[in-house]
């Protein structure tokens, strides 16, 4: 039997969880109904996060704190974040991308898992600036991979800078498959990094097609820089259905959305 302070802490997980898909705010009778507990104990568990500033009280509801998230965790951390939700959307990457197709992937823990979900995939034309992906990709089945030159930033693997993006510049694939910091209704997608971004904006359009990966973690948050171009995104990939709100910018932007398990077009 879990004890309490370990049921405690799923449920504030739990809580948070809601509260993103939600897009950032809820009442909290809708937390207790969503939970299967009482009004009280979810005030228990708010009043817990907010001592942490993962959230703040408002009349009758609460809002996430971590509205803006200015930095990302290192990558070794992302890895481990809704792990099985990235291995589902990966896996439904894989069920798009054929043998011998061409596709850029970016430096994205998603991205990551992308890779190795291609793992049995033969003749593969890969363009990226990850080491991660090089390696997982490289040296099997028949598979070109194509590796960004410059210096490799040491907690990412990633290549970036003027050579980095350059080189990038070089190719035309048919996918170009990337993840996202953050998306929110009123902004669309959003990263962490500049250097990140740069080289996004040169790989976009070199792609027919343009996938994003990202988890129902990345809903209703924001960071700081935005891809200016969201209508340029054919496709979401996650693994559960986004706020309404998100739905709506989709369909505004003509994005196919793409949930883990079955499809839907807006």
């Amino acid at each position: 039997m879990p004890n309490t302070a370990t049921r405690s802490n799923h449920r504030e997980q739990e809580i948070l969880k809601e509260l993103r898909l939600a897009g950032g705010s809820c009442r909290v009778g809708y937390l207790a109904q969503r939970l299967g507990v009482s009004d009280e104990t979810v005030r228990r568990n708010i009043k817990a996060l907010q001592e942490k500033s993962q959230v703040r009280k408002v009349h009758g509801g609460v809002l996430l704190a971590e509205d803006l998230t200015l930095t990302e965790q290192p990558f070794q951390a992302r890895m481990d974040v809704n792990a099985e939700a990235k291995r589902q959307i990966a896996g439904k990457l894989a069920q798009i991308i054929e043998d011998g197709d061409s596709l850029f992937l970016d430096i994205g823990s998603t991205s990551a898992y992308a890779a190795r979900a291609l793992n049995n995939h033969r003749n593969l034309y890969v363009v990226t600036n990850s080491l991660t992906v090089a390696s997982t990709l490289a040296a099997r089945n028949g598979n070109r991979v194509f590796f960004a030159g410059g210096e490799l930033r040491g907690h990412d693997g990633g290549a970036f800078g003027q050579d980095a993006i350059g080189f990038i510049r070089r190719f035309n694939v048919q996918y170009a498959v990337f993840s996202a910091g953050a998306i929110n209704c009123e902004v669309g997608v959003m990263l962490h990094d500049i250097n990140e971004a740069d080289l996004l904006a040169q790989a976009m359009p070199r792609a027919q097609t343009r996938i994003l990966l990202a988890d129902s973690s990345k809903f209703g948050i924001r960071a700081p820089i935005a891809i200016n171009d969201a209508a340029s995104i054919d496709i979401l990939i996650t693994e559960t259905a986004p706020p309404d709100a998100v739905i709506d910018m989709l369909g505004e932007n003509e994005t196919s959305l793409v949930i883990a398990g079955h499809e839907k077009e807006h």
